[in-house]
């Protein structure tokens, strides 16, 4: 573990003892590398808040901040540029691309792939069990392509692909692939044609540099 308080400034770091031996970045009561494996590997300006947990066999990317008590399990890659909010559970053996923003309390299961730039709202919950506690399957959580969009409270079953653009409506529950631009709404969501104010990319990472370069002119 390393110390700083809860919402410490961002730090370079590069390993779980690089982190340790900084006093900014990450909050004293985070778990960093747990699980017997190879300690995580994070890259620069890391922001870690309290009672967080990330395990060994985890690879992050740069700028990666968390919300309070963040899970990653083992097995997961993270891109550049990732929000992680608050009580969000990745269940290891998983991707998420670079740009993505993860609100607070989503679930994502194991065997799951999040493309770039993808928003995903809070409470949002992807499965990967088609058959729970009744048959022996295997585990195959959803596919959400690059610059797609989850609504809050949206449920997405397991092996459903969300294609690249697309727009799932909150509280939707979500049987069957969604293809690219599209709007699914609706328990069990069917898809309708995007209005026109939810068409193009995702510009998650764009606010990232407005507020960056805000931060800049006001120092």
């Amino acid at each position: 573990m390393s110390s700083s308080d809860d919402d410490a400034d961002t730090v370079s770091t590069e390993t779980r003892d690089d982190i340790s031996d900084d006093d900014s970045g990450v909050a004293s009561d985070v778990t960093l590398g747990t699980g017997g494996g190879n300690e995580p590997v994070f890259g620069t300006d890391t922001t870690i808040r309290s009672q967080s947990v990330i395990y060994d066999d985890v690879v992050i990317g740069d700028r990666f901040q968390t919300g309070h008590g963040v899970l990653v399990r083992e097995e997961t890659e993270i891109g550049d540029d990732v929000l992680v909010g608050t009580q969000t559970v990745i269940d290891g053996y998983s991707t998420i691309g670079s740009g993505v923003s993860l609100q607070s309390q989503v679930y994502v299961p194991s065997n799951t792939t999040i493309g770039d730039d993808v928003f995903i709202g809070p409470g949002a919950v992807l499965t990967n069990d088609p058959f729970p506690v009744r048959q022996d399957v295997e585990l195959q959580g959803p596919t959400i392509e690059e610059h797609a969009s989850i609504g809050g409270n949206a449920t997405v079953l397991p092996g459903v692909t969300v294609g690249r653009g697309a727009f799932v409506a909150a509280g939707a529950v979500v049987t069957k692939d969604v293809p690219p631009e599209t709007l699914a709404v609706g328990c069990p969501a069917t898809i309708e044609p995007l209005p026109d104010e939810l068409r193009g990319r995702n510009q998650i990472r764009d606010q990232h540099e407005v507020s960056d370069q805000h931060e800049a002119d006001t120092e």
